[in-house]
């Protein structure tokens, strides 16, 4: 069986693990090399009490086997409402349900503390990812064309996002994640 729970610095080489063939093997991540440890550690901790970092564990094994997360959609304040999403899980549990769960928690995590926008870039083609998306409440909103290069080749990126709550006017403002805990979807 596999829990949820939020993830800690110490979680980094685990994450790392699961992340790097998405880095160096296909083109789903933007990044064109792999972090170190640390960097990835810099960015849970970075993240502080604000952008939840959710993990899924093995219970007998007690190995990380997927990882959500959100960050800031954009800088500036007048954006603070919004997030950026992204979830990966390791090639043994592709297609088991864990990417679908981690999802659903992030998002009703991020709701309950007060976001109302949640964003996903997406390379493209990836009909997995976007049937995933869009099955859990993402719609197309863009694609930027042509905008990534790697592997070789032109990429483009296709934007998902997700309305979390209706915003209200005034918003009321985003809360801390230890104040509302991981919310199970």
């Amino acid at each position: 069986m596999i829990t949820l729970r939020a993830a800690t610095p110490d979680d980094a080489a685990a994450i790392l693990a699961i992340y790097a063939p998405y880095v160096v093997t296909n083109a789903v991540s933007f990044e064109s090399s792999l972090p170190k440890q640390g960097e990835m550690h810099a960015r849970i901790t970075e993240a502080a009490d604000l952008f939840p970092w959710i993990v899924g564990v093995d219970e007998e094994s007690g190995l990380v086997l997927g990882y959500a997360f959100a960050k800031p959609f954009r800088p500036g304040s007048a954006y603070r409402f919004a997030v950026e999403t992204a979830c990966y899980v390791s090639g043994e549990v592709e297609g088991q349900g864990l990417r679908r769960n981690l999802y659903q928690t992030l998002l009703a995590t991020l709701t309950a503390q007060n976001f109302t926008q949640a964003v996903s870039t997406l390379t493209m083609p990836n009909d997995k990812l976007i049937q995933l998306h869009e099955a859990i409440g993402f719609r197309r909103a863009g694609v930027y064309r042509e905008i990534t290069f790697k592997n070789g080749q032109w990429i483009d990126v296709g934007l998902w996002q997700r309305s979390l709550t209706e915003p209200n006017t005034p918003p009321d403002e985003v809360v801390a994640f230890s104040a509302v805990g991981l919310v199970r979807a």
